[in-house]
């Protein structure tokens, strides 16, 4: 548009020079100048003339596209006004179907509030449902039970009734019975009476010649007790003198064994180091050692437990013969030992 209206001032101008040039032909004639700028600006009035053309050819295209650009925006504008009331009735639609959404899920809740408190009630019914059939079951079986007891009660009621019937029989039996028992028994007491005086005085003369027994059988029993109870302590006596004469005979023999083994003059040199006499030293040679000593402790225990043994045999329930005859047997044997013992000793020294 700018250059359309240079080009117009342009030609106004040259449009203003020719007809000064008109003018100018009653006038002297023009410079060579005049004639050169004339041609210069017919020259750029074609190529503007042209330029228009173009110019005019393009504004016509674009007034073309404006109007098309223009029918479309009044297409697009109807579109654009069609959408917008789509737009709004779908605005509308979807607050309604968001009140409706609310409205609903309010119904829902609700709802499941109903439902969820309809199975609690539902679960709780079918617990008691359960529990009213276990004891209805409990029950049947209760009821079985009892109609079952109940016909066994019968059977023995009735069995009960027969026998006591046949009892009331016997009873009546048993009284006519017992009537003349009782006439016998006082025929009997009279009888007995009489016999039993002469009994009371058999059995006084027969317990006199019983407590004299007994009195001799416990008399004979205390003299078996003190022979048993000497007999067990002569045996240990015995025994500890065996035992004594075994040391003994060992002490003289390891002694002799000393004296062979030691000369005289040892002997004499032994007890002048020691400010002994030989006698002294030959005790102080028989002193027993620690073993020995344990030994014969032991050995006097158990004496001590032997003894104790057949006194409880002694106080014990019968029969006790058999257990004082072992008891016996083992510390006779033990004597025969020691006098083997003994004897072979006495042989040797």
């Amino acid at each position: 548009q700018q250059e359309k209206e240079d080009l117009q001032g342009k030609l106004k101008l040259s449009e203003h020079l020719s007809q000064t040039a008109g003018k100018s032909e009653a006038t002297p004639p023009p410079s060579k100048n005049i004639d050169l700028e004339m041609k210069q600006l017919q020259f750029k009035l074609k190529n503007s003339n042209n330029e228009i053309t173009k110019q005019s050819t393009t504004i016509k295209s674009l007034k073309n596209e404006v109007q098309e650009k223009e029918e479309r925006v009044q297409q697009l504008q109807a579109k654009i006004s069609r959408l917008e009331r789509d737009l709004t009735m779908k605005r509308h639609l979807i607050e309604d179907l968001k009140s409706r959404l609310k409205a609903s899920q309010e119904n829902e809740k609700t709802f499941n509030e109903t439902l969820e408190s309809l199975g609690k009630k539902v679960k709780a019914l079918a617990e008691d449902c359960s529990n009213k059939k276990t004891s209805i079951d409990s029950l049947k079986q209760r009821l079985n039970v009892a109609t079952k007891e109940k016909s066994q009660y019968e059977q023995m009621y009735h069995k009960a009734k027969d026998e006591l019937e046949k009892k009331n029989l016997k009873l009546n039996n048993l009284e006519s019975k017992m009537i003349e028992t009782e006439c016998a028994m006082t025929e009997l007491e009279t009888t007995a009476s009489q016999q039993l005086c002469g009994l009371a005085k058999q059995s006084g003369h027969a317990l006199e010649t019983v407590q004299r027994k007994l009195l001799l059988t416990s008399d004979r029993v205390q003299e078996f007790m003190t022979f048993v109870k000497a007999l067990t302590r002569e045996l240990q006596h015995s025994v500890q003198e065996l035992r004594k004469k075994i040391k003994q005979a060992k002490k003289k023999g390891e002694l002799k064994a000393c004296k062979k083994s030691l000369s005289q003059e040892s002997v004499q040199l032994a007890a002048s180091i020691l400010n002994v006499s030989t006698t002294d030293l030959e005790e102080i040679l028989e002193v027993e050692d620690d073993e020995e000593t344990a030994k014969t402790k032991m050995e006097f225990e158990k004496d001590k437990e032997w003894l104790q043994y057949v006194q409880k045999l002694l106080e014990a329930q019968f029969p006790f013969a058999s257990y004082l005859m072992d008891a016996i047997m083992e510390k006779l044997n033990e004597k025969k030992k020691l006098v083997e013992e003994y004897s072979s000793l006495m042989e040797h020294t």
